[in-house]
């Protein structure tokens, strides 16, 4: 085959083939391969596209971490403050952390556990009764089933610090008549948890749980399955992902509360860790910043941890009740 014979099913000879790929190549860049001149960067250009997008999330990542490293270097200085004149790490020692756990005035060691089991009983609980009524709305069918829903929804705009009069009068009165679920007692101040939360964790599985087919459970039923087990053993699996952020959330906010548990909790021995460490910085004359800043460090540590271990379910869970 030479220069002037037509290609095959072209009808041009080759010659002329290849000069009208290369005239193809040349009006698109991307055909050019390895050796095709690159489009100089440019930098305006380049920061009006995405360039902004991280000069914003340098911003707002320097915002976020430096009310951190202030309380870390705080925690580190002996007799650091939380004013201008504690400059960021000028002293470094662990005194604070020893001081907080071997004062014999502070019970910090206590106020941990105290914290870690009623925030670990009301995230299970919640988790567990949450699911149950989650299930019963989104599958059953029954008589004051939408009163009961929009009733969850009215409830949750009224926050639970409106009542804490209320709760304080209700559990003294609980108190007289069976001491273990009254006031200042960790079993009282755990249903008052459960009672705050429910409503709202309920609504968000509620949510998710729609998402989930139906013919999954008339599968099951087919099979002999009833609604108990249909529950323990498909849908708890396939709901995972809000379990998790519904326990994480729980947590959280047991963890760090101290409204409620200051008025139900009056012993110091059985008091949470938000109400002991607001002693230390309560007393007007002398404020141990150093030593709430080390046990604030200490005590972000199992959410820390917690939100690591459930971070993959986070994200599913959140939106995925709330979008499908």
């Amino acid at each position: 085959m030479n220069a002037h014979t037509p290609v095959p099913g072209t009808g041009v000879g080759l010659t002329e083939a290849l000069i009208l790929e290369a005239d193809a190549a040349a009006e698109t860049p991307h055909l050019r391969g390895p050796v095709g001149r690159r489009r100089p960067f440019n930098f305006g250009r380049w920061f009006g596209a995405t360039g902004w997008r991280h000069l914003v999330g340098v911003i707002v990542s320097i915002f976020a971490l430096f009310p951190l490293v202030f309380v870390l270097s705080s925690s580190l200085n002996p007799k650091g403050t939380l004013t201008g004149s504690n400059a960021l790490f000028s002293k470094f020692g662990l005194d604070s952390y020893t001081r907080i756990l071997t004062d014999p005035q502070v019970p910090y060691v206590p106020w941990y556990v105290n914290t870690l089991i009623i925030a670990s009983i009301t995230a299970v609980a919640t988790v567990f009764l949450g699911a149950l009524a989650a299930y019963s709305f989104s599958r059953m069918r029954f008589t004051g089933r939408r009163f009961g829903l929009v009733t969850i929804v009215v409830v949750q705009m009224f926050p639970q610090m409106l009542a804490v009069v209320a709760i304080f009068l209700l559990l003294n009165s609980i108190g007289d008549l069976f001491p273990a679920i009254g006031l200042n007692t960790h079993v009282g101040l755990i249903m008052v948890y459960l009672g705050g939360a429910l409503g709202v964790n309920t609504f968000l599985m509620y949510g998710f749980f729609n998402t989930i087919p139906a013919s999954i459970d008339e599968a099951a039923k087919i099979d002999g399955a009833g609604h108990a087990r249909i529950f323990f053993t498909i849908i708890l699996r396939l709901v995972a992902p809000i379990l998790a952020v519904v326990a994480l959330l729980s947590f959280i906010a047991t963890f760090g509360d101290y409204v409620i548990a200051s008025v139900v909790l009056i012993d110091p021995d059985k008091q949470t860790l938000a109400v002991g460490l607001v002693k230390l910085v309560s007393n007007p004359r002398y404020a141990d910043w150093s030593a709430f800043s080390a046990g604030a460090i200490m005590a972000a540590l199992p959410v820390v941890v917690l939100f690591l271990l459930l971070q993959k379910y986070i994200v599913g869970g959140l939106t995925a009740g709330a979008v499908k």
